[in-house]
């Protein structure tokens, strides 16, 4: 068994110095009750609603920066890893990006893939990183930030990649009730993967965020979730090795499925094709 733990915060508007102290917080406090792994929301370094590339540019760090610095000093002191989102620079261009960080410092980027017309996402640049799953001692894990999430390749694959579970830094607006609803649960019963999501709460610039943060179970069970309203910090013990069970036994020889064996690729090239 693996203990994880998702942390649901209220992070401020480009104040970075608040919000990684709330990090820090929350860290120690997962690593206090023993998780290994603790997923942090979409751009939790800095806040979300940007009204300008300019703007978000302002508060955007190169990798490694300064917060990188600060987090993988706390996931090396309190040997643990973790999923933050953050703004990454790169020349003039902004992506909205998710590191992971362990007690060795810096394992991986990954920047949001799918953009959209909502705050900072109308200035970012979408992501040209492929989707790699990251070889963790106690877990296979891949990372979406959160509109990824409405569609079903990213997370699938990642699940043909062998991920055991998906960190999902989102910042779901509170009108999406149907990310917490039906996508958490589908893309991890659809892949028998966990999905550790980890939303944010709380009000910035006129927009209010959903809250119900969760872990998933490949069965597509929330097995914790938080309020819509309140900081928290979910901790769960998972067994990484269930997603590895892909075939499905209702009664042997009867009922069974298995959602990697039993697709049909070679039907499957609409989904690839560049529309006419």
């Amino acid at each position: 068994m693996v203990r994880v733990a998702v942390s649901q915060i209220d992070p401020h508007l480009a104040d970075k110095s608040h919000n990684l102290t709330v990090i820090e917080e929350s860290l120690v406090a997962a690593a206090g009750a023993g998780a290994q792994l603790v997923v942090f929301p979409e751009a939790a370094v800095t806040g979300y609603i940007y009204e300008s590339l300019d703007e978000a540019r302002e508060v955007a760090e190169e990798i490694p920066g300064p917060a990188l610095r600060t987090i993988e000093a706390l996931t090396e002191r309190h040997h643990i890893f973790a999923v933050v989102g953050m703004l990454e620079r790169v020349g003039t261009t902004v992506y909205n990006t998710a590191i992971l960080a362990g007690p060795e410092g810096l394992e991986a980027i990954y920047r949001k893939t799918h953009v959209l017309c909502l705050g900072v996402d109308r200035f970012t640049t979408p992501g040209d990183l492929p989707y790699i799953v990251h070889p963790l001692p106690f877990v296979q894990l891949g990372i979406l930030i959160c509109y990824d999430l409405r569609f079903p390749e990213p997370a699938r694959a990642l699940a043909l990649r062998g991920a055991q579970a998906i960190a999902l830094p989102t910042n779901w607006p509170v009108s999406s009730t149907i990310q917490a609803d039906v996508f958490t649960r589908s893309r991890a019963a659809e892949n028998r993967v966990y999905v550790l999501a980890a939303d944010r709460v709380g009000q910035e610039r006129g927009a209010t965020f959903l809250g119900r943060s969760q872990i998933v179970s490949p069965d597509g069970e929330v097995l914790d979730e938080a309020s819509p309203t309140d900081q928290a910090l979910l901790i769960h013990d998972i067994d990484p090795s269930q997603a590895d069970r892909k075939n499905v036994v209702v009664s042997a020889g009867v009922h069974e499925m298995d959602c990697m064996a039993d697709r049909r690729p070679d039907l499957y090239g609409a989904i690839t094709a560049v529309p006419a």
